[in-house]
């Protein structure tokens, strides 16, 4: 099962390339402040925007660094079963831990169409599966009933990520799909709450930016220490609204940037956040106490 603070990590461009270099050197500063895990290639990975190579090339470099310390849990997905498949077939070559499998965007499937994509990949698939809920980038839901129909019938499936955003989502999900169903957000700002609920953690934007606050907060739900779990989240609130203010990672990006672990850069169609988002995720990282006056802005 996996648990705690689970970092779905930025992908480091440099002269528009991928920055080899640079995303081993971010992924050792994770593992090193507490991470529980990573996640390339997902949303957070600009993905879409990622050739097939360079997504094979961004996993590998994950599963290399990380060298078994932390379970990496690669991006897969696809809105092509066929697509998805060959992630699929290369994460498990690469020797990744798990694979994080977003709901098929822009098709517009139905709920039977889902559960025959998720059903297809099973089929092809030898390690883990999370199913990844994201009704804001994907147009569809995968509703709870289809849920866990993917989960009983899919023999590989072991839990969701759940960014609907929704709170009510995390119980009616462990309802249905049984106290083994590995429960996981996609959302900060909820994590405290799905916790609550019985799930095990987050796969965390983030945590690209403040690794070990995110890591004591997520052990401290863990541990059922919701007082500490409240002071932290208290310190983190107002990063994670303020990443969120315009298209992630953009948000993400920017503070690394103020910490100096990267350039900040975006690919097209993503650019970088106005002048008045900058000034709120400083602010923000500033409360947080991740950024001290004088530091980079």
């Amino acid at each position: 099962m996996f648990k705690g603070s689970i970092t779905a990590l930025v992908t480091r461009f440099a002269d528009g390339k991928v920055d080899e270099a640079a995303l081993r050197s971010l992924i050792e500063w994770q593992i090193a402040e507490g991470s529980s895990g990573l996640v390339p290639c997902g949303t957070t990975g600009e993905s879409p925007t990622l050739s097939h190579a360079e997504h094979k090339q961004v996993v590998e470099i994950a599963i290399a660094t990380a060298k078994g310390r932390v379970p990496v849990i690669a991006g897969a997905g696809s809105n092509s079963t066929e697509e998805t498949i060959d992630f699929v077939r290369h994460a498990q070559e690469a020797g990744a831990d798990g694979l994080l499998i977003v709901s098929p965007y822009y098709n517009k499937p139905t709920q039977e169409g889902i559960y025959q994509h998720f059903k297809a990949i099973d089929a092809e698939a030898s390690l883990p599966i999370i199913v990844y809920n994201i009704p804001g980038r994907s147009v569809i839901d995968i509703q709870v009933e289809t849920l866990a129909r993917i989960f009983n019938d899919c023999r590989n499936v072991k839990g969701v990520k759940d960014a609907t955003g929704n709170l009510l989502r995390p119980s009616l999900e462990r309802m249905t799909c049984g106290k083994e169903f590995n429960l996981l957000t996609g959302e900060d700002g909820t994590a405290l709450a799905c916790t609550a609920h019985g799930g095990h953690g987050c796969i965390s934007v983030t945590a690209n930016v403040a690794p070990r606050l995110c890591a004591e907060f997520q052990q401290a739900c863990l541990n059922g220490d919701y007082a500490a779990a409240l002071a932290l989240q208290d310190r983190l609130m107002p990063l994670h609204h303020a990443l969120f203010l315009e298209t992630s990672p953009a948000g993400a990006k920017f503070a690394l940037a103020q910490l100096g672990k990267i350039s900040g850069d975006l690919r097209l169609p993503l650019v970088e956040v106005s002048p008045s988002v900058q000034k709120a995720i400083t602010a923000a990282m500033r409360h947080a106490g991740i950024l001290h006056q004088g530091s980079r802005e």
